[in-house]
């Protein structure tokens, strides 16, 4: 194929079955499309080859695509160019917006979940990223702007990004397509200064809803300055809606001839995974394999995270024999991709033990969280991690404060703030508010060099702020190589030893209390207001309850400290839902902290405490 230094995989046309199929219209995609698919996807040769979708793939893509393309659209129709598109079906954009990011159901099939992330939605919502780029970057007429896309493994990912391309295309933008990729090099495609790869590129869009399930998929977006956020989110939805109930046959027609001449193929994965060897390799200074004899298993969760154990650890020197589940598979047979999951971390930990390995590092499906185990199967996530990833940056940044989200424990607090001597800011859920409260406190002279979720999101302020999940376990393995290289050895016991001394609860639990919306109760109101008003009810109980004590400093919901332990109720960000959250040092205690808070919300008849009675009658 010819290639810009061996670099540009090829060119895509993406409008090519159309040509041939016009009489087919709105059965093109479907009949035509699907099976060129597997052209559409970079890796080439070697353990992580993955040129098409499986057999399996095929077979459940083909099984739902009448779901998501045959709704009367009509893409290939020669009408007049004033033309509508037929039997568009009404979406509510905003419905599609998950905080900082864009999710919806792309897959049919699934009871009670109707497709609302068509091909036509997907395509006016990059048309629509598009033109906020090009607001934002206001570029003179000399050039094109560049976007990169890139997917997980999701068995729709294909044809969103068939429909991305599109969007982005018609918009007079140029497009190049990456193929399966992770999150964190989507956003460093736009850093890279690299001809042969088309880099820097202007924007990139992300296909992926992390670890939802295989029918769920969506988009996030970045530019050189990171991640977009909410308000950059509600603004490209509304430009999308606009745009889409405006589509005409001749629109749709002519995004895909330019699709056809403007989108290009390359294989950036192997730009991001050299920078990952490169810097391991300088923290061991710059010794070649310097996780030699290093045993370590990788678990990708038939995610886009399979790439780390070959394009990574091996290079490095690392024995990566036992690693599983590292070939991608959008049905997700094995276990949910989520370092937060109990079954996905037994499944590595099992592997470490039964390989005798070193180290187990785990990735969510998009490698923006990752998780580990040691040697023994002790579980570096939530607060281990945390408090993990704090010795190792207050290490190198005496001091620092470090951002976390508003569920870490009391223990956490102390471990870093008495043993580490750093300073620990407990802020709002959310992985872009914990990384915007960071960049905040920066800004106005408090210095912060780590900002972390206990999902497993955790972001460097020497890594532009990206929440990486392969450059934490970077991190984990700079400790192991540079303990190698000074002679102190020990394997992943460097990395427990580090977190010697944090306390942890015995007991932890959180419950979910979901709003019924439709309760006469709510007298018409959202759940977001009845949620406050549950809140501002059981502020007022703890204030006036001398077994409570409430968190002098607390930026979310009600936090307060009792009986030895600590609870926090608050409002989910996007779900009617107030999350309760537990901590104590017994079952008892942590009984005696649900019934205070039974107590008090008892008195909202449309908040279901089932959780809650069920927990502390059951305890």
């Amino acid at each position: 194929m010819a290639a810009m230094s061996g670099k540009i995989v090829q060119n895509v046309l993406v409008a090519q079955c159309c040509q041939q199929n016009r009489q087919y219209s709105t059965q093109y995609r479907r009949d035509c499309c699907a099976p060129n698919m597997r052209n559409l996807l970079p890796f080439q040769g070697g353990k992580l080859a993955w040129t098409g979708i499986s057999a399996m793939q095929l077979r459940t893509l083909s099984k739902y695509q009448t779901d998501f393309v045959n709704r009367g659209t009509v893409y290939c129709n020669a009408a007049a160019s004033t033309t509508a598109v037929p039997s568009l079906e009404k979406v509510d954009f905003l419905k599609l917006q998950n905080g900082s990011d864009i999710r919806g159901v792309a897959v049919g099939g699934v009871e009670g979940e109707p497709v609302n992330l068509t091909e036509p939605v997907t395509e006016a919502i990059a048309a629509a990223f598009s033109a906020w780029l090009l607001d934002k970057k206001k570029p003179d007429a000399s050039r094109r702007l560049r976007v990169s896309i890139g997917h997980d493994s999701r068995i729709s990912a294909p044809k969103l990004q068939d429909a991305v391309s599109r969007g982005i295309a018609g918009a007079g933008l140029d497009v190049i397509q990456y193929g399966l990729a992770s999150t964190p090099a989507m956003f460093n495609s736009t850093l890279t200064e690299d001809d042969n790869f088309l880099c820097p590129v202007d924007g990139s869009i992300m296909i992926t809803a992390s670890h939802l399930p295989y029918n769920r998929n969506g988009f996030k977006f970045f530019t050189n300055s990171g991640g977009l956020g909410k308000a950059d989110i509600k603004d490209i939805l509304v430009r999308a809606a606009n745009i889409y109930n405006n589509f005409t046959v001749e629109g749709l027609k002519e995004a895909e001839t330019k699709a056809s001449s403007s989108v290009k193929r390359v294989d950036y994965m192997t730009v991001y995974t050299s920078n990952l060897v490169v810097a391991v390799r300088k923290a061991a200074g710059n010794i070649e394999k310097p996780l030699e004899g290093f045993h370590i298993v990788v678990d990708a969760g038939n995610g886009a995270g399979g790439f780390f154990a070959a394009k990574v650890l091996e290079p490095l020197g690392a024995i990566t024999s036992g690693s599983q589940f590292l070939e991608p598979d959008g049905l997700f047979p094995n276990h949910i991709p989520n370092p937060e999951d109990k079954a996905a971390m037994k499944a590595i930990t099992q592997a470490v033990l039964d390989n005798k390995a070193d180290l187990g590092i785990i990735f969510d499906t998009d490698v923006d969280r990752s998780a580990a185990v040691d040697s023994t199967g002790r579980e570096f996530n939530r607060n281990r991690l945390i408090a993990l990833m704090a010795a190792i940056v207050l290490e190198e940044h005496p001091g620092t404060t470090i951002v976390t989200d508003s569920v870490t424990s009391d223990g956490l607090t102390t471990f870093i703030e008495k043993r580490l001597g750093g300073k620990h800011h407990r802020f709002k859920r959310g992985y872009k508010n914990v990384i915007d409260e960071a960049i905040r406190l920066n800004s106005v002279g408090e210095e912060s060099h780590l900002a972390i979720e206990t999902s497993g999101h955790g972001a460097l302020k020497e890594n532009h702020w990206l929440d990486d999940g392969a450059y934490l376990m970077v991190k984990l393995l700079n400790k192991l190589a540079s303990a190698r290289s000074s002679g102190k050895g020990g394997g992943s016991k460097v990395l427990t030893d580090l977190v010697e001394g944090l306390e942890e609860p015995a007991v932890a639990v959180e419950l979910r209390l979901k709003i019924d919306q439709n309760h006469a109760d709510l007298k018409g109101g959202s759940f977001q207001e009845y949620g406050e008003a549950v809140l501002k009810h059981m502020e007022n109980v703890t204030d006036s309850d001398p077994k409570l004590q409430k968190a002098p400093v607390n930026y979310e919901g009600v936090r307060a400290s009792g009986y030895g332990g600590w609870f926090l109720l608050r409002l989910s960000l996007h779900d009617p839902v107030l999350p309760l959250n537990i901590e104590a040092p017994s079952k008892e205690d942590a009984v005696k902290l649900g019934l205070a808070v039974l107590a008090a919300v008892n008195d909202f008849p449309a908040l279901d405490t089932s959780a809650l009675d069920k927990f502390v009658h059951v305890s």
